[in-house]
C-alpha cells in the first residue's frame, strides 16, 4: 500500500493548524499537573540538519508522552540569536560582495545580524512543524528579544553588585581568526600535530658551582612561545641529573646539561645523545636562586631567567623543567605573578608578534615555529626537535587552533559567592539519564576556571558597565542597572553603541567621569 507521505503529511499539518490543535491540547489539560520542556535553543543561522531533527523529534516524543499521561505538557521553543555563528554568516556575505566590515557602522551591522537571525527562526519553525513537532510557535523566546536583552542586564547586574564580576588580566583561550577571547564552552578538542623542541637555557649564577655554564633543558610543543619566556619552573621534590655529553649536533654547543633523572634515558634516545657521563645528581630544591640566560640572549633578549619552584611540574612529559611564558599559560602566569615577574605583550589580536618581540615582530605565530627553530640553531641552543600529535583546543566555530593569550577581560568568579559549590549541589540534586552524564558534567564544573564573559565582537548583548576614570572600578548602582535594563526593554541593546552615555547614567553621575 502506498502511503504517499510527501503529500499526506502537509495535509495532516494543515488539519492540525485548522483545528488549532496546540490550543485544544492546553485547554484539555487546564488545571492539571504541569510539565514544561523549555527548549535548549538551536542557533538561528541555517537550515536544520539530522542532529537538529533528532533533537526536536525526541523532545516532541517526551512532551507527547506526558500529555498522554494526563499532564498539561508544554513545549517552549526558542532560539539563540547572538554571537559568532551569526556574525560569521554576515561576514561571509560581505566577503562575497567584497564589502569591508570595518567600514560598516556598528548599528547597521547589528541590524543585518538581527534580520538574518529572524529570517532563520521563521525557516526553522516551518521545518520543525514539517517534522510534526507541536509547540507554541507564536510565542517562542529568542535571546535577541528586547525583554531577553534587558533581563541579561539585570542578571549581570546581580554579579556586579555582589562582587562576583571583575576585570582581570590573565591568559584566556584566544582565537586569532575570530579575534576574540572564548569561554571553555566554545572550545572543542581534536588532534593537532605540533612542532616540539628541546632547548637549552644557560646557567648564569647558582649556589651549586657545578651548574655554572650548564644548560637547563626544557621541552615544549609551542616553539613560538620561546621569545615570550620569562622563567623556568622545577619541582623541589624531583631528582635531577647533571650530565656530560658529547657534541650532539652543530645546533647545540654545550657539553653539560641538566634534566630530570627519571627521564634521562628516554631523552637521551629522543635527542640522539648516545653516551653520556653522569656528573652528579641533585635535588630540585637545590635550584633555588639559580638564574639562567635567555636562549636568544644574542638577539637582544638580555634579561635574567630565574628558576622557580612549582608543584605543576611533573615527569609525565618533557624534561622535568618547564619553560614559562606568562603571556601564554595560566600556570606560567600565576607562578610569574607570584614572583613579581611581568608578562610580555607578545602577540596582537591577529596572532602576530608585537614590537616587544625583537627579531620576530610582525610574524604570525602559526608560521613562526620554523623561524624560531632556525634561530635556536643559529644560537646553538637547539638540542633536538620533532613533532607530536596530541589533543589541542580549537574554536568550535572556525575550527582553527586556539592559543592562550594574556589580555584584559571581564570574568565572573566561580568562588566569590560559592557559584561552583551551588552548581555542584544543583548537579547532585538533578536526576540524570543515563547516570554517567552526572559524572561528566560534574568533572567539568569542578575544574572550570572563572567564566570569561567578555568578547571582542559586535553582535551580542554589550556589557553595560561604566568604569570610573579615577578609581578604575566599575560603577555599582542598582538604579543605573535598572535604568539601562528599562531602556533595553523599549529600544533593544543597539542603543548602547550609539546613544549618549548620560542617557544610561541618569542624573546622579556625570558621563565625563566614566568610561563606557
Amino acid at each position: 500500500m502506498k502511503a504517499n507521505l510527501p503529500n499526506k503529511e502537509p495535509e495532516i499539518l494543515k488539519t492540525w493548524e485548522k483545528l488549532n490543535l496546540y490550543k485544544k491540547l492546553r485547554e484539555s489539560r487546564k488545571g492539571k499537573e504541569k510539565f514544561v520542556l523549555h527548549d535548549g535553543p538551536p542557533y538561528a543561522n541555517g537550515h536544520i540538519h539530522m542532529g537538529t531533527a533528532l533533537n526536536k523529534i525526541l523532545k516532541d516524543m517526551i512532551t507527547r508522552f506526558h500529555q498522554m499521561d494526563g499532564k498539561d505538557s508544554v513545549y517552549v521553543p526558542g532560539w539563540d540569536c547572538h554571537g559568532l555563528p551569526i556574525e560569521w554568516k554576515i561576514e561571509e556575505q560581505y566577503k562575497k560582495n567584497k564589502k569591508d566590515k570595518d567600514q560598516v557602522p556598528i548599528k547597521d551591522f547589528r541590524k543585518e545580524c538581527r534580520e538574518f537571525a529572524e529570517k532563520w527562526i521563521q525557516v526553522h519553525i516551518k521545518e520543525f512543524r514539517r517534522l510534526g513537532v507541536e509547540g507554541d510557535w507564536k510565542n517562542y523566546y529568542s535571546t535577541m528579544s528586547f525583554d531577553a536583552e534587558a533581563q541579561i542586564v539585570r542578571e549581570l547586574g546581580k554579579f556586579l553588585l555582589d562582587g562576583s564580576l571583575y576585570k582581570g588580566y590573565k591568559p584566556v583561550l584566544w582565537s586569532t581568526v575570530e579575534k576574540t577571547a572564548l569561554a571553555d564552552a566554545e572550545v572543542e578538542y581534536k588532534d593537532h600535530t605540533s612542532n616540539t623542541v628541546y632547548v637549552g637555557f644557560k646557567v648564569k649564577t647558582s649556589k651549586i658551582n657545578l651548574l655554572k655554564d650548564a644548560e637547563i633543558i626544557i621541552w615544549t610543543t609551542t616553539p613560538w612561545t620561546i621569545p615570550a619566556n620569562k622563567a623556568l619552573a622545577y619541582n623541589k621534590n624531583l631528582d635531577y641529573s647533571v650530565v656530560e655529553i658529547n657534541s650532539v649536533s652543530e645546533n647545540f654547543d654545550s657539553k653539560k646539561i641538566v634534566i630530570a633523572t627519571q627521564l634521562l634515558d628516554q631523552i637521551s634516545k629522543e635527542c640522539e645523545i648516545g653516551n653520556y657521563k653522569l656528573i652528579e645528581k641533585i635535588k630540585g630544591k637545590d635550584f633555588e636562586g639559580t638564574i639562567c640566560s635567555h636562549p636568544f640572549e644574542n638577539l637582544g633578549y638580555q634579561y635574567d631567567v630565574p628558576m622557580l619552584e612549582a608543584n605543576f611540574v611533573t615527569l609525565e612529559q618533557g624534561t622535568g623543567i618547564v619553560h614559562c611564558a606568562p603571556s601564554h599559560g595560566p600556570d606560567d602566569f600565576t607562578l610569574c605573578l607570584k614572583h613579581g615577574i611581568k608578562s610580555l605583550d607578545t602577540i596582537d589580536d591577529d596572532g602576530r608578534y608585537t614590537k616587544h618581540i625583537k627579531k620576530f615582530e610582525g610574524i604570525h605565530i602559526f608560521k613562526a615555529d620554523q623561524i624560531v627553530i632556525e634561530n635556536l640553531k643559529e644560537c646553538k641552543k637547539l638540542l633536538a626537535n620533532g613533532k607530536l600529535t596530541h589533543s589541542y583546543p580549537h574554536s568550535w566555530r572556525s575550527k582553527a587552533p586556539l592559543v592562550h593569550r594574556a589580555t584584559s577581560q571581564w570574568f565572573i568568579s566561580m568562588e566569590k559567592k560559592d557559584l561552583r559549590k551551588k552548581a555542584l549541589k544543583a548537579i547532585d540534586d538533578t536526576d540524570f539519564y543515563p547516570e554517567r552524564g552526572r559524572d561528566r558534567i560534574r568533572s567539568m564544573i569542578e575544574t572550570r576556571p572563572d567564566w570569561c564573559i567578555s568578547r571582542q565582537r559586535i553582535w551580542g548583548v554589550p556589557l553595560p558597565l561604566f568604569v570610573s576614570k579615577k578609581t578604575k572600578e566599575p560603577l555599582k548602582d542598582s538604579e543605573v542597572i535598572e535604568n539601562i535594563a528599562r531602556i533595553f526593554e523599549k529600544e533593544g541593546a543597539d542603543c548602547w553603541f550609539t546613544d549618549d552615555p548620560q542617557k544610561f547614567l541618569g542624573k546622579k553621575y556625570k558621563k565625563e567621569d566614566y568610561i563606557k
